[in-house]
């Protein structure tokens, strides 16, 4: 199957049209396109454009999934037209023109001619999970059923840029003490494996009694130097084993769990947890979806099995007339103060924006101890590696010292 971009006139109205499609061949794109009502008059295959350019273009970025991102700015520009009035039709064919990544070109225009062929927007972007999960999905459907439908994907395009910041802000804090523990271990290593038996070579010649540290030390070089494909092994082995057991159902539930009981870690992750649960709550139900449907979409977008655990015995108590603060609150996983408000915007009807006010008090929380966190990780792991570095020059230097001094 290739990707071909064709151009050609709308057989009802002389209209020049062009766009993207999946075809055998040329021949069979004729077809397919006559069927549509359309009349081709050139093609080529989007690969052949590339190959042309010189091998410059970055073709992950180019033929890669959409990111957050790319889906929110289609997201803002679909808005933007619709609320300036232009017909969903000719603002997915402006899209399509607009947009420069490959694979969301295919998808918008798929999706046009499914919308041109009769069948709601909603029920067209349901083809493309990977691309346009249930949140989306549901959230254009409730659009669409209230006639709200560029408000909808407005809200829809600020709720994914809120979570494209929040996860670029961990993200980005975490990449710095990651990137300095693998320097530090890496060089730690080099002095274990290649330094220090070197150097430690002398000791052996020597008929003198070692330090208890420095006998430590050369133990350990050796068995780097001598056994590292053991450590190699047993690396690979159990980090199979381990992505073996997350995969099943208990693994997962139990690991997730410990994940938020982990020191200085689970807590913020707990809250970050606790805004998307509410950001994506309230941003499903102020667009009109059913509380049942938004609960299940928020407890497939947690990423967190002990959470969704939680969410699927709130849904369970939904559906017997109960609230959802009280399942919430009996878990012990979400704070009091978050259940509280919770119970006061059931009780007042203003669940919304008891909701958003829970998700903006969070992000702000995710925020402050992200930026203590990486003021705390920073300085420890300089510490500890420099305390690493300063045992190995201890343990070889003092007994040279010593030798030396005997010697004289």
């Amino acid at each position: 199957m290739a990707v071909f971009e064709y151009r050609g006139i709308l057989a009802s109205t002389g209209k020049p049209v062009k766009g993207v499609r999946d075809a055998e061949n040329a021949k069979t794109l004729r077809v397919v396109l006559r069927k549509d009502g359309i009349m081709l008059t050139s093609a080529s295959e989007a690969h052949d454009k590339a190959s042309k350019s010189g091998g410059s273009i970055n073709l992950k970025a180019f033929f890669g999934r959409p990111s957050t991102g790319d889906v929110a700015l289609m997201t803002r520009q679909l808005a933007t037209l619709l609320k300036a009035g232009v017909p969903l039709l000719e603002s997915l064919n402006a899209l399509i023109d607009q947009v420069e990544k490959e694979t969301l070109k295919r998808v918008l225009t798929q999706v046009r001619e499914q919308v041109r062929e009769g069948q709601s927007f909603a029920k067209s972007l349901e083809a493309h999970p990977k691309i346009f999960p249930g949140l989306y999905t549901n959230m254009v459907r409730a659009g669409e059923a209230s006639g709200t439908l560029e408000a909808v994907l407005e809200r829809l395009t600020q709720f994914m840029e809120s979570q494209a910041k929040l996860k670029g802000k961990v993200t980005g804090a975490l990449v710095y003490p990651i990137f300095l523990t693998l320097i530090g271990a890496g060089l730690i290593t080099g002095l274990m494996v290649g330094v220090v038996p070197n150097i430690t070579s002398i000791f052996a010649s020597m008929d003198q009694a070692l330090p208890w540290y420095t006998a430590l030390l050369i133990f350990v070089s050796d068995l780097l130097a001598g056994y590292w494909w053991v450590f190699v092994l047993i690396t690979v082995v159990g980090v199979t084993l381990f992505r073996k057991w997350v995969r099943t159902p208990e693994g997962r539930l139990k690991w997730d769990a410990i994940v938020l009981k982990l020191p200085l870690f689970g807590r913020v992750l707990q809250k970050v947890s606790i805004a998307r649960f509410s950001r994506t709550l309230a941003t499903l139900l102020s667009s009109g979806v059913e509380l049942l449907t938004a609960m299940n979409i928020v407890r497939s977008v947690l990423g967190n099995a002990d959470l969704e655990k939680v969410v699927g015995d709130a849904i369970s108590s939904i559906r017997e007339g109960q609230s959802i603060a009280d399942p919430l609150k009996r878990s012990g996983r979400f704070p009091p103060l978050v259940t509280h408000m919770i119970a006061i915007g059931e009780r007042t009807g203003q669940l919304e924006e008891m909701l958003k006010s829970v998700a903006d008090a969070y992000d702000t929380e995710v925020e402050s101890q992200i930026q203590a966190l990486t003021s705390i990780l920073e300085p420890l792991i300089i510490v500890v590696m420099g305390g690493a570095v300063g045992f190995i020059a201890v343990s070889i230097l003092l007994p040279l010292t010593q030798m030396s001094s005997f010697a004289g």
